[in-house]
């Protein structure tokens, strides 16, 4: 029997419009790129910008955003403005699971940047996986971040591991201190820097002579300043924030402990030396992963010279800080990804893109590096001195042990070699490779 010619029109019209919604669908899977417009690229972030670790968040954030302004100022990245949409998360995992969840799925995000701390960071891992989205220069060196290798997962500074081999490396051989201790904050954090100092310590067939830990958000060091002092310690490795780290110090100083303080950059060198104050005594160190900004030294051609100009022009009265440095250079990195990925953005895309980078100088000895299998830039690890209420550059540990020795009047105390090291040491063979 003949179908009636209405049937058969509606037939042809319905497998029609199956058919034109199957390839407009196709089309637009493969050219809508979420958080990419024509004039746009929304980058997405959750950091602590309130609470005990607000200060990190804040001057990583305003580093990114003073090289973005820059760059957005000048025309963007292929004709589009680059926006960072953040979310405060006051440093507390679950919060920033929340917040991440939001970008990724209301918030139209191309990729994720500029995420403060090791509980937080971690926490956001199996998301960043599911949505294949790259998460790119992270305020935290944590070795999760780095193994098992991640796909997704973009690292601009050197790991905890690498800190804190350096940092036990001068400690024994040019220093002579073989009692050493661990403060640490008690969470993933904490058992990085612990894990690492371990591993670094090993190395010379040692071990930490007391563990003491605090937990995150509190002040209360009492029980670990205790059992530090009480195991003789010479020096404390400190993996913690700036107002537990200060606390813990003040109070040593107070009941006249005073061994050699040294803290990984999570730290926050400028906060640790306004809460410490210009009157502390004992030495106090700190590794950073970058190099010190330093204000006036206009015919420098660095990135920690243009950070510095360009934090003067759009956050005037705002002081340069490693922190804020490290933001800058997570913006350099993702400015020069999106540079090099094109016009015609996808998120693979970008992540092919920063695997070409090679070589990219970023000042004297400090170059960027990635590729397939290696997602972490830097290597270098620097050390600074709490002095006059500032940490300047540590760049002669046998002049640092030098005057330990005089000042304890033991000449056999320390290694007063006259072994010396450059600003920048490399930490080859752990972590991040």
């Amino acid at each position: 029997m003949r179908k009636p010619v209405w049937v058969l029109f509606l037939f042809a019209l319905f497998v029609g419009v199956v058919g034109c919604d199957v390839t407009d669908e196709s089309d637009a899977t493969r050219n809508d790129t979420p958080g990419v417009t024509d004039a746009e690229i929304r980058l997405g972030s959750s950091l602590a910008l309130t609470g005990h670790a607000g200060y990190l968040g804040t001057q990583t954030l305003r580093g990114a955003e003073a090289y973005l302004r820059y760059v957005n100022e000048n025309g963007g990245v292929h004709g589009r403005k680059i926006r960072i949409i953040s979310y405060d998360d006051s440093y507390d995992p679950p919060r920033c699971l929340s917040n991440t969840q939001k970008l990724i799925i209301a918030g139209d995000i191309f990729a994720l940047c500029c995420y403060v701390g090791t509980p937080t960071t971690v926490k956001v891992l199996p998301l960043v996986e599911e949505a294949r989205i790259p998460l790119i220069g992270m305020f935290t060196g944590a070795n999760a971040l780095r193994e098992p290798f991640n796909h997704y997962v973009v690292n601009i500074r050197a790991s905890y591991y690498q800190e804190t081999e350096t940092a036990v490396r001068h400690m024994v051989e040019d220093l002579g201190i073989t009692r050493i201790a661990v403060f640490y904050q008690y969470d993933a954090y904490g058992f990085d820097g612990l894990i690492g100092t371990e591993l670094a310590l090993k190395e010379y067939d040692l071990e930490p002579v007391a563990r003491g830990s605090y937990i995150r958000g509190t002040q209360k060091v009492t029980e670990g300043i205790d059992k530090i002092r009480d195991s003789g310690a010479e020096a404390v490795v400190m993996v913690g924030t700036y107002d537990a780290c200060a606390r813990f110090i003040t109070l040593a100083q107070q009941t006249g402990y005073d061994p050699i303080f040294y803290n990984v950059s999570f730290v926050g060198a400028e906060e640790l030396a306004r809460r410490l104050g210009p009157d502390v005594t004992p030495v106090v160190l700190m590794s950073q992963v970058v190099p010190q900004p330093q204000v006036g030294n206009d015919d420098a051609h660095d990135a920690a010279t243009e950070y510095v100009k360009l934090l003067a022009r759009y956050y005037p009265g705002d002081t340069p800080s490693f922190v804020g440095l490290e933001g800058f250079l997570n913006a350099r990195i993702i400015v020069e990804g999106l540079e090099r990925a094109g016009r015609n953005l996808t998120r693979e895309g970008l992540l092919r893109a920063i695997e070409s980078i090679r070589d990219y100088e970023l000042g004297p000895g400090m170059s960027i590096t990635y590729g397939p299998n290696d997602r972490q830039g830097l290597e270098q690890v620097y050390f600074t001195r709490l002095q006059g209420g500032r940490f300047e550059p540590l760049t002669d540990w046998g002049t640092l042990a030098a005057g330990l020795s005089q000042n304890s009047g033991d000449p056999g105390e320390a290694n007063a070699s006259g072994n010396t090291s450059g600003n920048a040491t490399g930490s080859p063979g752990r972590g991040g490779q």
